[in-house]
């Protein structure tokens, strides 16, 4: 029978590379390990690991052992969670995962009352999950995933909660400023900067260069949203960003907005939860508050 320390061991044996290393961690003495390790090894009649000098590599059952280990571990560490809070009358813990950069900015509008209305639960922002949160809401991982590109599986619902428009960023003293909006041609002899994201996930690829067939004269990739609009402002090249988040730095930096094509790009941000949540309360009121919150209007004083 596998039990849930040998998931933990073969996990431990992985991360830390060692058995001395996973021995200390696990809080037991290497030979209390070993023994473990023989044990279930003589259990499932297969080996676990194969002994190389001093270190040990997973063989194939040990892989698919290590797989299930990182899919029921959280879930398990989870349900423990759970029903200690249960337990002691706690609300908990709501833990999201971002998979957009500008995501973060709108969201942190949601957090604050959030927090004020809900004084017993905290919030953790995850960031690490560069496009694959759904793997990590079905692991559970996290409890909610903020994406503007849902991927739609069973167990999972995605819900449309905000609005907004994608588009370009240039220098008040670029050319393209004055157009009211431009084609995908005006962007072949530009400097495009971005997030760094697969450009298959980004809008202005998918949505505008592609379909026109146009290739930037170069990108750039820049991991805040600070800097990023720093460099477009001092003419080192065009951004493309949600409609909001732009005018709310042009309001700070010499930054001009153009619509992205005549009709402009519009998209949304969408929430993901468990199908199996939907009873949460603080959950659905973080859900509510998320469809009910209206960007205030920034004007620019420059």
């Amino acid at each position: 029978m596998i039990e849930r320390i040998h998931l933990r061991v073969v996990h431990a044996v992985e991360e830390y590379g060692s058995l001395t290393a996973a021995a200390k961690e696990l809080c037991v003495t290497q030979s209390a390990l070993s023994h473990t390790i023989r044990k279930l090894e003589d259990n499932l009649g297969t080996e676990i690991w194969l002994r190389e000098g001093r270190s040990l590599r997973l063989t194939e059952a040990g892989r698919y052992l290590l797989n299930i280990a990182n899919r029921v571990l959280p879930l398990l560490d989870h349900a423990e969670g759970k029903l200690k809070q249960i337990s002691k009358g706690e609300r908990g813990t709501l833990r999201v995962g971002m998979e957009c950069h500008p995501c973060y900015q709108w969201l942190l509008n949601i957090v604050a009352p959030f927090l004020e209305a809900w004084p017993d639960v905290d919030v953790d922002v995850k960031q690490k999950f560069k496009f694959g949160g759904v793997g990590a809401m079905l692991d559970y991982e996290i409890d909610l995933l903020v994406t503007p590109d849902p991927f739609y599986k069973s167990g999972l619902t995605f819900q449309p909660v905000f609005d907004y428009e994608q588009v370009l960023v240039v220098a008040k003293s670029h050319p393209l400023a004055s157009c009211e909006f431009i084609r995908p041609e005006d962007l072949r002899d530009q400097v495009l900067l971005t997030y760094p994201v697969e450009t298959s996930r980004l809008d202005i690829y998918a949505q505008f260069l592609n379909p026109g067939g146009v290739v930037p004269k170069s990108h750039k990739v820049f991991e805040t949203t600070e800097i990023l609009l720093q460099m477009v402002a001092c003419g080192r090249g065009v951004a493309a960003l949600p409609r909001w988040l732009s005018e709310e730095y042009c309001a700070k930096l010499p930054l001009a907005v153009v619509r992205l094509g005549e009709k402009g790009i519009n998209k949304q941000i969408f929430l993901g939860t468990r199908n199996g949540d939907t009873d949460i309360e603080y959950l659905n009121a973080f859900m509510e508050m998320a469809r009910t919150y209206q960007q205030p209007k920034v004007k620019d004083f420059s």
